[in-house]
């Protein structure tokens, strides 16, 4: 994953129009980032990113899918999850409030059928 992450990030840097070929994916990493990737750790990390959909290989070059330039998606799915355990909570609160009402209202007109038959 890390590898992978670098990658993306250097071809996000270098902006070519017809995508970053490996010896140009590994001179900004050892540049920019002062890491040195082995051959067999960057195919392995570029395979995994052509399977996941998130480089496309044109040629001898790697560029970045459409899928991967939209990571804002990912963020509204934890805020739905929280809304409805805020919804659940709110229901079981209201629930007592009826039943306590309900039982005070056959008092008062008890009390008030008394007082009509009385005023006759």
């Amino acid at each position: 994953m890390a590898t992978l992450e670098l990658v993306k990030e250097s071809i996000l840097a270098l902006k070519d129009r017809t995508g970053s070929s490996l010896p140009a994916i590994n001179k900004w990493i050892e540049s920019e980032k002062k890491k040195v990737i082995k051959k067999h750790v960057m195919k392995a990390a570029l395979k995994s990113g052509l399977e996941k959909g998130v480089l496309v290989q044109v040629k001898a070059s790697y560029k970045l899918s459409a899928e991967a330039k939209k990571p804002p998606k990912k963020k509204t799915a934890p805020k739905k999850k929280a809304a409805p355990k805020k919804k659940t909570a709110p229901k079981k609160k209201s629930a007592p409030k009826k039943k306590a009402a309900s039982k005070k209202k056959p008092a008062t007109k008890k009390k008030s059928a008394t007082k009509k038959t009385s005023k006759k």
